[in-house]
């Protein structure tokens, strides 16, 4: 059964994983509406008998609905055009409000859904492992999050009015029915011809809703591209032709949605006109064939024209969620894929200091190609440990590794004692401070860029303040006019590297870290910025367990420990003069920069 559903219901399945039985709801208050909706309509037969013969109500020509007549009587009330009126105002009335309750109804789950969704997708997200996410398509990521998410509501908007309509036309039906059984098979015939012509459309814009997703996610990636390398391609006068590929891509999805857009205006264009040939082909039917009276054949018309225009904006509605089923297919598979690349985490917390860090024989592999080979070392809290080595060698990947950003794959690693793969990586990497060769800078004020958006308090002032100071940034910010509340831009645009440098720093000085971990922090600044943010560097030595990763030798001489790597294998560890004198790639290294 659940193969059955997820194989020709997988819309309904994956709405229904998210609403469960608040599906079901709009479904029964749905039902009800063409209930009363059929019941006003039909109060027009007696109607237009009352009309026609006030003393004579003819009960075979009300087939069926005989009980109507019957209902009215048994609440005590004379059969007249008064109580046939008021009756008929009431099943509109009743239907008017259900309608109301049913419409609010639905907004509210559409945006919870939405809501849902969106958590779900920033959790997945967050909880996707680093080792998938470098490789990932960005441009994919951004727009499922974004653009994608808006198209599932569209999707979700359209599906659930098709099912309503459906059911309209259902219950329309089986009011017709009641009157003329032939009538009802005439709307079947109908139903079934329009569909018929529209199955072709359906498949036409499946196709091009797919192709739509797929160009909308390229479009992404190279728009995340333009913007984070603006610099590069503005400097070397290659902006116009990388604005010409998306210019193209851009192009792609224009005609995309002109071809979805053509198929949709040719759906509600032609309902209309095949709804009439449709009608007329009916009471011609009615009353050349089966010699049917003028009362019947109008109330039927009625039914007919409703049950058939629904139809027809059944369609027209599925024919929409259709053009955005690509956006389902897309996010059904971002989502699983989302959960199989999820990171494994253990349970137990880390709430005290880090005292221990130690990796054994660990081994580490991208695909099939060797990274790290047989790497052990031991790393003591408060010790100042950098790596060195060429580029290649492999010191970046063991510092994400220790961070518990990438996976031991052989071998063991431990902090405190405790195996990595039982330890809570949020709660271990809440400890680390981290910076790299390009500092992280949010568009926001100083003080939200180093606190980390924690509340404006007299005790967070007073963390940022000791923090800014040990990061020398404190005369820097003194003399802005805004001071601390001064906005820094896209990425710090406007501020030299060694200001974005020291922000980020202070950053992780103001969170209660045990681990800096420094990846090449100075490797993009001046000769004199250099030096300075180097000074503040070693001043933190002793406090924190600080670990580096460094090109230039120079930054790194006062090190506790240097570990020299070369080919992901550990070729010595000492301080740097013992270094110069057990290790000949270590004096080559030291040679060449000419230290």
């Amino acid at each position: 059964m659940n193969i059955l559903l997820a194989k020709y219901f997988k819309s309904l399945v994956y709405f229904y994983s998210y609403l469960e039985y608040r599906i079901f709801v709009v479904i029964c208050l749905s039902i009800l509406i063409g209930i009363l909706d059929g019941l006003g309509l039909s109060m027009f037969l007696p109607l237009l008998q009352l009309v026609n013969d006030p003393d004579t109500i003819n009960s075979e020509a009300l087939g069926k609905l005989t009980f109507l007549v019957g209902f009215i009587e048994y609440t005590g009330l004379s059969f007249n055009l008064l109580s046939v009126l008021g009756f008929m105002g009431l099943f509109f009335f009743a239907k008017g409000i259900i309608q109301y309750i049913v419409g609010v109804y639905k907004v509210n789950i559409q945006q919870w859904f939405i809501r849902r969704l969106r958590v779900s997708n920033i959790k997945g997200l967050n909880s996707l492992a680093f080792k998938y996410f470098v490789t990932a398509d960005n441009g994919r990521i951004q727009n499922t999050l974004t653009g994608e998410v808006d198209k599932i509501a569209y999707a979700f908007e359209n599906y659930f009015t098709a099912i309503q309509y459906g059911i309209l036309v259902f219950v329309y039906m089986a009011f017709a029915f009641t009157i003329d059984a032939q009538f009802a098979i005439l709307v079947t015939l109908g139903g079934v011809l329009t569909n018929f012509i529209y199955k072709n459309l359906y498949k036409n814009t499946m196709k091009f809703s797919k192709s739509l997703t797929v160009e909308n996610n390229a479009f992404q990636g190279l728009v995340i591209q333009n913007i984070f390398n603006y610099k590069y391609l503005k400097a070397t006068g290659s902006i116009r032709e990388y604005g010409q590929t998306l210019e193209k891509s851009a192009i792609k999805i224009e005609e995309n949605n002109k071809v979805i857009g053509k198929l949709d205006a040719l759906m509600n264009a032609g309902r209309e006109p095949i709804l009439m040939i449709i009608v007329v082909t009916v009471i011609y039917i009615q009353t050349t064939f089966f010699y049917s009276n003028l009362g019947p054949i109008l109330i039927s018309l009625i039914f007919f024209y409703r049950a058939l225009g629904y139809l027809m904006q059944l369609q027209l509605r599925w024919n929409r969620f259709l053009g955005v089923s690509g956006s389902m297919e897309n996010m059904t598979s971002f989502q699983q894929e989302l959960k199989d690349n999820s990171e494994e985490n253990g349970s137990i917390l880390i709430h005290g200091q880090i005292d221990a860090i130690n990796l054994k024989s660990v081994y580490f592999y991208y695909n099939q190609t060797l990274i790290l080979e047989n790497v052990s070392i031991n790393i003591i809290k408060n010790e100042t440990i950098a790596f060195v080595g060429e580029s290649g060698s492999g010191k970046t990947t063991l510092v994400n590794i220790i961070s518990g950003l990438l996976p031991v794959q052989i071998g063991n690693y431990e902090v405190n004692g405790i195996d990595i793969s039982n330890i809570d990586k949020n709660s271990f990497q809440k400890k680390i401070g981290y910076i790299t060769q390009d500092p992280v800078i949010f568009n926001d004020t100083i003080y939200n860029n180093v606190c980390f958006l924690d509340k404006h308090n007299e005790d967070n002032m007073k963390k940022f303040w000791d923090a800014v100071e040990q990061a020398s940034l404190l005369p820097f910010i003194e003399a802005l006019p805004e001071k601390e509340n001064t906005l820094l831009g896209g990425n710090g645009i406007n501020l030299s590297g060694g200001q974005r440098q020291r922000i980020s720093i202070a950053r992780e000085l103001y969170k209660n870290i045990n681990i800096l971990i420094l990846d090449e922090a100075t490797s993009s600044l001046d000769s004199a910025t250099e030096v300075e943010i180097q000074q503040n560097i070693d001043n933190l030595k002793g406090r924190y367990t600080i670990l580096m990763v460094a090109h230039r030798i120079s930054t790194i001489k006062n090190a506790d420990r240097i570990v020299v790597m070369k080919n992901g294998r550990i070729k010595g560890v000492n301080n740097f003069q013992k270094l110069l004198k057990e290790s000949e790639y270590f004096k080559m290294l030291v040679d060449l920069q000419e230290i």
